[in-house]
C-alpha cells in the first residue's frame, strides 16, 4: 500500500532525479494532447512560440504538442496510452483515466473555472426554469457535474430534466436549431452561444468556485521514470504564464487561436481564476479544500456509475492530495502532486 507519506518522499526524489527503483530506460520522445479552452490555450502558444521546444531541449528530450477538437476523444487517447499527458478537468481525470485504471498525476494545476462553465436556457431566467427541459451537454463531463450542482442548489435533481449527450464540437450549431432549448458547456462555446438571441445564463461555475479545476494530467509511471519530462513541461508552462500575463500580443494570439479576438479572450479570462504564479497553484493544491472538493466529485461520479462496475462506493478509487487521501489508499489512481510546481516557485527547474 502506497501511503501519502511515501508519495511525498517519492515526489522529493523525483524532483532531484533520484529514483530508488531499478534503473529504467528513460524515454526521449513524449506526446501531450490538449483541446480548446481558455485555460489550455497556453499550450498552443507554447508550441507555436518554441517555448515548449526550448525547455525540452534543455532536458534533451522531444515533446510533441497535439491539439484535439474533441475534448473527450483527447482523454480517451491519453487513457489508451497514445499520449503521456493531457489537459483535462479534475472530474474527467477521475472518471476517464483513473477509472480506466491509468494511474495519473495532476502535475500542473493551471486554473479553476470561475464562470467559464455555464448552463444556458433559451427561455427562462433561473435554473428552476430548466425543469422539464432537455439539456444538451457532453454527458458525464464537467458540464454534467455543473448542471447537477445547479439543480441541487434550488432543490431539484436530474430527474427534473432530460440530459442529451452532445459532442462539444456540435453544441454551438445544435443551439441554433429550434429543437435545442438548453445547453451546459464551457468557454469559448459559452461566449459564442451567449452572443445569440434568446440565450440566458442561469447558472455558472462562479456559483461553485474552486470545484471545476483545470489541470495537466501526466501518466504517473511515465513521470516517475522520466522526471525530466515533468521539469520541461512545468518550466515551459510558467514561462508561458509570465508572457501571457504581461503581453497583450500573446493573449491576442491565444484568442485568435481559440476562435475569438483579444477582447473575447480577455472576457473569458475574467471568468477564470488563472494561477499565473507557481506559488499560488501550490497553495491551492495544498489546501484541505481540495480534498473536500474531490470527495464531492467522487460522490457525483459514483452516483452516475462512472467509477467502474466494481465500485462499491464513492471511495473505490483513491485520490491523493497533500491534505490526505480520499478513498481507498490501496487503489490510488489519481494524485495531486505539487512538487514540480514547487520547484518552479523556488526557481529550481
Amino acid at each position: 500500500m502506497k501511503t501519502f507519506t511515501t508519495s511525498v518522499l517519492l515526489s522529493a526524489s523525483l524532483a532531484f532525479g533520484v529514483l530508488s527503483a531499478p534503473a529504467v530506460q528513460a524515454k526521449e520522445d513524449f506526446k501531450v494532447c490538449w483541446s480548446i479552452y481558455v485555460g489550455w490555450m497556453p499550450w498552443e502558444y507554447g508550441d507555436k512560440s518554441g517555448i515548449v521546444k526550448k525547455w525540452a531541449d534543455k532536458y534533451d528530450i522531444n515533446i510533441d504538442v497535439v491539439q484535439f477538437n474533441d475534448y473527450v476523444e483527447s482523454m480517451n487517447q491519453y487513457t489508451a496510452g497514445e499520449f503521456d499527458a493531457c489537459t483535462m478537468a479534475n472530474i474527467d481525470a477521475l472518471t476517464i483515466p483513473a477509472a480506466g485504471g491509468i494511474d495519473s498525476t495532476a502535475m500542473i494545476v493551471g486554473d479553476f473555472s470561475n464562470g467559464n462553465d455555464a448552463v444556458i436556457l433559451k427561455d427562462g431566467k433561473s435554473i428552476k426554469d430548466a425543469k422539464g427541459q432537455s439539456i444538451n451537454l457532453v454527458e458525464l463531463s464537467v458540464s454534467h457535474y455543473l448542471l447537477a450542482r445547479g439543480l441541487e442548489s434550488v432543490g431539484m435533481s436530474e430527474r427534473d430534466v432530460k440530459v442529451v449527450n452532445t459532442s462539444d464540437a456540435d453544441l454551438v450549431s445544435a443551439y441554433t436549431t429550434k429543437d435545442v432549448t438548453a445547453v451546459a458547456t464551457w468557454n469559448p462555446l459559452v461566449s459564442e452561444i451567449l452572443s445569440m438571441p434568446k440565450s440566458n445564463k442561469v447558472f455558472d461555475s462562479s456559483n461553485i468556485p474552486g470545484e471545476i479545476i483545470d489541470t495537466l494530467i501526466v501518466n504517473t509511471k511515465v513521470l516517475e521514470e522520466n522526471p525530466k519530462f515533468g521539469k520541461a513541461l512545468t518550466g515551459a508552462w510558467y514561462e508561458i504564464m509570465d508572457e501571457m500575463q504581461k503581453s497583450k500580443k500573446v493573449r491576442a494570439h491565444m484568442g485568435k487561436a481559440s476562435g475569438t479576438d483579444l477582447a473575447g479572450f480577455e472576457s473569458q479570462l475574467d471568468s477564470t481564476k488563472m494561477f499565473y504564479k507557481a506559488k499560488d497553484a501550490v497553495e491551492f493544491v495544498n489546501s484541505p479544500a481540495l480534498k473536500n472538493t474531490m470527495e464531492y466529485v467522487a460522490k457525483f461520479s459514483f452516483n452516475h456509475g462512472l467509477l467502474g462496475d466494481g465500485a462499491a462506493d464513492a471511495g473505490f478509487i483513491g485520490i491523493e492530495t497533500p491534505a490526505g487521501v480520499f478513498g481507498d489508499k490501496g487503489n490510488i489512481q489519481l494524485r495531486f502532486d505539487p512538487s514540480f510546481m514547487e520547484m518552479a516557485a523556488q526557481g529550481k527547474l
